[in-house]
């Protein structure tokens, strides 16, 4: 039950005090869990993610629900999931109880822009938490897939979906390659 309510509560404050989407409280979720409480090492956590991105809905629920289920089972996953809906539920019913004096008022767009440039930063350290991992690995397969995801994203602008699929696809290949080579 510790566990759980440890669970829920760490969910709740980074789906409250987060802005910015999946990829920020991810972050939230890896500093909390991985660093913090030690629950699930930095490759479980990558790989939640990873296939919180390639699962449809929102990435911050699909990681609450992998994580939750990860670290606690099913209980987890309620508990984590309901932690993770709540805050940005009841904000949006006060958003809409205010809307009008919301959307015209100087004060709350100029702070909706500081946290678009924090969002930013943060966004910006998991991308190279991310992208230390790759270098570190030392792998030439690895840094040719990332190149060629940042080209496909940036110069092409390929849908993120289509290039999670085709690293996917990439990824069967080099494992098959790999394991024919060994025999």
């Amino acid at each position: 039950m510790k566990k759980l309510g440890t669970l829920f509560l760490a969910n709740l404050y980074i789906s409250a005090f987060t802005f910015g989407g999946g990829f920020v409280i991810t972050t939230f979720m890896r500093k909390k869990f991985v660093n913090e409480l030690k629950w699930i090492s930095d490759d479980e956590m990558l790989d939640l993610v990873a296939i919180a991105q390639t699962c449809p809905g929102s990435i911050a629920v699909n990681c609450a629900i992998l994580s939750g289920y990860h670290m606690a089972g099913v209980a987890g996953v309620l508990v984590s999931t309901l932690a993770t809906i709540l805050p940005p539920f009841l904000i949006m019913i006060v958003i809409y109880a205010f809307y009008a004096a919301f959307s015209t008022n100087i004060y709350v767009a100029t702070i909706l822009e500081g946290i678009f440039v924090a969002v930013t930063a943060i966004i910006f350290d998991t991308v190279f938490d991310l992208g230390y991992k790759v270098f570190k690995s030392g792998n030439i397969f690895f840094y040719m897939l990332m190149f060629i995801a940042i080209i496909l994203a940036v110069v092409f602008n390929i849908n993120a979906v289509s290039i999670i699929l085709l690293a996917l696809v990439c990824g069967i290949a080099y494992s098959g390659f790999k394991a024919l080579a060994r025999r």
